[in-house]
C-alpha cells in the first residue's frame, strides 16, 4: 500500500481504514471459526441450531436455510450460534419462549457441542502456527541479557548491581533474552512474586556467578492509567556505535565520525548510550575523554562539550537529554534484530503460547505479585494489537505469529469452568451424567449463568476503559526501563 503515500491526507486515512477492516477481518475469522466447531457438533449430533450469526445486534442481513438461521448482524464482532438445547441461554439472549418442546439430548451431546469450540480455536492455531513455521515472523527480541545502564535511585541502583553484568536467571529460571514473552528479563521481573527479587549474574573479573537480591517498583495507576507491573530500574546492552555527528557540537569538532564506537567514558566502560548521556549531563563545561574504536583500532578522545543549533527534526525533550552537550546521535539498536526472521517449530509456538497463558492467570491469581486483571486487555486491545502490526513492516507475518498465541488462548480460556464458557456447560454436562441424566434445577442455572454474564460483562467494561484509554492516548507511558528501552536516539535514524 507504499502507493497510497502519493496521495496525501486521503492516502493516510484511506490507508488506516484498510488496515482497520483487515485487523477486523482476522479477529472476527478467529471468533467464527470457534462458533463454527459448536455448529458442525451441534448438527452432527443431532442438536436443533436456531441460528448461526457472523456479527452481533440488529440483523442486516438473514436466511432459513434446513431450518437453520444464517445472518449478518450489525456490530462488527465475532458471532454466535443459537442451541437452545444446550441450556437456558434464551433469556440472556433476548429470545421469546415459542412454547416449543425439544427433545432432551445427552450429557455427551453436551460435552461434545461444548468442546467442539474450543477444539477449533486450538486446531486453527495449529494452523497458523505452521504458516509461520513455513514463512516466517520478524525477530525483534534484544537477545542480550547484560545490563547497559540502571536508572538514578531505582532499586537496582541501591543493590550490588553493577552496569555490565550478564543475568544468567531470575528466581531460579534461566533467562534467554530481554524481552522474549516468556522467560525474559522482563517477563521474569513482572511476574516474580515475593518482597525481592533474586538475580544469578556473571560478573566480568569474577570466576562464578554471583547472587544480586533487589527490591522493585510498581508504578501506581490512575482512573485512566493501568497500574505498572514491576520494574528494577535497568536497560539492556546495546550499540554505542554512533550513526551520525551533528555539525558545529563538540564531536564534531573532537573529529568524531559515524561509524565510531564508543567503548569507555572517563575511563568507565560504556555499555549503552544512555550511560554515554548520563556522563555527559552531569559535565556541562567539562571536557569528557572517550575511548573510541575506528577501523579496529582503539584511540582516545577528548570532547568539550559545544552546543550545536538544534535540527528542526530532533526533539527538545531527546535534544535536552545529552545529545545537546555532545552532538553524538547513537544508531538506533532497537532495529538491529529486526531484519531477521524466525521460524519456530508449530510444537514450540504452541507450548510457548500455553505457557504465556498459564503463567498470566498464575499471576493475576497469586496475591504475592503485582500482576492482577487490570494488566489484561479485551477487544480493543486485541483489535489495536492487530491494527499495529498490519501497519508495521513484515505485519502480516506478525499478525499469523500473534494469531497463533490469541487462538490458543481463546481455546483456554473457553475451557475454564466458569459457566458463561465452554467449560462451563462441560462441568453442568458432567453434573448431569453424576445425577444419572436428570436436568439440574432450572431455576439455579439461570440464576449462576444471570450472575456470571453480569460479571463477565463487567470485567469487558472495566478492561475495555483502560484500552481506550490507551488507544487515545490518556493511558500514558510507563518509565518502566525493564520493559522499554530507554534511547536517546536521532528520530532520523529510527
Amino acid at each position: 500500500m507504499e502507493w497510497l503515500s502519493s496521495l496525501g491526507t486521503f492516502g493516510e486515512i484511506l490507508r488506516f481504514i484498510i488496515v482497520l477492516l483487515e485487523a477486523i477481518f482476522v479477529l472476527n475469522l478467529l471468533i467464527v471459526v470457534h462458533e463454527w466447531g459448536h455448529f458442525l457438533a451441534a448438527r452432527w449430533r443431532g442438536l436443533k441450531v436456531e441460528k448461526f450469526y457472523v456479527w452481533f445486534g440488529k440483523p442486516l442481513w438473514k436466511r432459513t436455510f434446513n431450518g437453520v438461521e444464517y445472518g449478518l448482524g450489525s456490530i462488527p464482532l465475532g458471532g454466535f450460534v443459537q442451541l437452545p438445547q444446550m441450556g437456558p441461554m434464551g433469556g440472556l439472549e433476548g429470545e421469546e419462549d415459542k412454547g416449543e418442546k425439544l427433545p432432551l439430548i445427552t450429557p455427551l451431546d453436551k460435552i461434545i457441542v461444548a468442546f467442539a469450540g474450543p477444539l477449533f480455536s486450538f486446531l486453527l492455531a495449529v494452523v497458523f502456527a505452521w504458516l509461520v513455521f513455513l514463512v516466517g515472523y520478524p525477530d525483534r527480541r534484544m537477545h542480550t541479557t547484560t545490563v547497559g545502564w540502571m536508572k538514578p535511585d531505582s532499586a537496582a541502583a541501591k543493590s550490588d548491581f553493577k552496569m555490565g553484568d550478564t543475568i544468567l536467571a531470575i528466581d531460579g529460571v534461566p533467562v534467554q533474552s530481554w524481552d522474549n514473552p516468556i522467560d525474559s528479563v522482563r517477563e521474569r521481573i513482572a511476574f516474580s512474586k515475593g518482597e525481592q527479587i533474586e538475580f544469578k549474574v556473571k560478573r566480568e573479573g569474577v570466576a562464578d556467578p554471583i547472587i544480586v537480591k533487589t527490591g522493585f517498583d510498581v508504578p501506581a495507576g490512575t482512573l485512566t492509567q493501568r497500574r505498572g507491573l514491576r520494574t528494577v530500574g535497568i536497560a539492556p546492552a546495546t550499540s554505542t556505535a554512533i550513526e551520525e555527528v551533528l555539525k558545529g557540537s563538540g564531536a564534531d569538532l573532537a573529529g568524531l565520525k559515524k561509524g565510531d564506537i564508543v567503548t569507555h567514558v572517563d575511563g568507565t566502560k560504556i555499555y549503552s548510550p544512555s550511560a554515554a548521556y548520563t556522563v555527559f549531563k552531569s559535565k556541562t563545561s567539562s571536557p569528557s575523554k572517550l575511548t573510541i574504536t575506528r577501523d579496529g583500532q582503539s584511540s582516545e578522545v577528548n570532547l568539550t562539550p559545544v552546543a550545536p543549533e538544534k535540527p528542526k527534526e530532533i526533539p527538545d525533550d531527546v535534544f535536552a537529554k545529552g545529545l545537546a552537550l555532545s552532538g553524538i546521535v547513537f544508531s538506533n539498536s532497537l532495529d538491529v534484530t529486526g531484519r531477521d526472521l524466525l521460524y519456530p517449530a508449530p510444537s514450540k509456538q504452541l507450548k510457548d503460547a500455553s505457557t504465556m497463558m498459564f503463567r498470566t492467570f498464575s499471576g493475576v491469581f497469586n496475591t504475592k505479585g503485582d500482576v492482577g486483571f487490570q494488566q489484561m486487555g479485551g477487544p480493543v486491545k486485541i483489535l489495536n494489537t492487530y491494527t499495529n502490526f498490519l501497519s508495521a513492516p513484515n505485519g502480516w507475518r506478525w499478525v499469523l505469529w500473534f494469531s497463533v498465541i490469541l487462538n490458543v488462548n481463546l481455546a483456554i480460556m473457553n475451557l475454564f469452568p466458569f459457566p458463561v464458557f465452554d467449560g462451563g456447560h462441560i462441568v453442568m454436562a458432567f453434573g448431569e451424567w453424576i445425577r444419572k441424566g436428570s436436568l439440574l434445577p432450572t431455576k439455579i442455572m439461570e440464576g449462576v449463568q444471570f450472575a456470571c454474564v453480569a460479571t463477565l460483562l463487567c470485567f469487558f467494561v472495566y478492561v475495555t476503559w483502560f484500552d481506550v484509554n490507551d488507544l487515545v492516548g490518556k493511558g500514558g507511558k510507563k518509565d518502566g526501563l525493564d520493559f522499554k528501552i530507554e534511547e536517546l536516539v536521532y528520530p532520523a535514524a529510527k
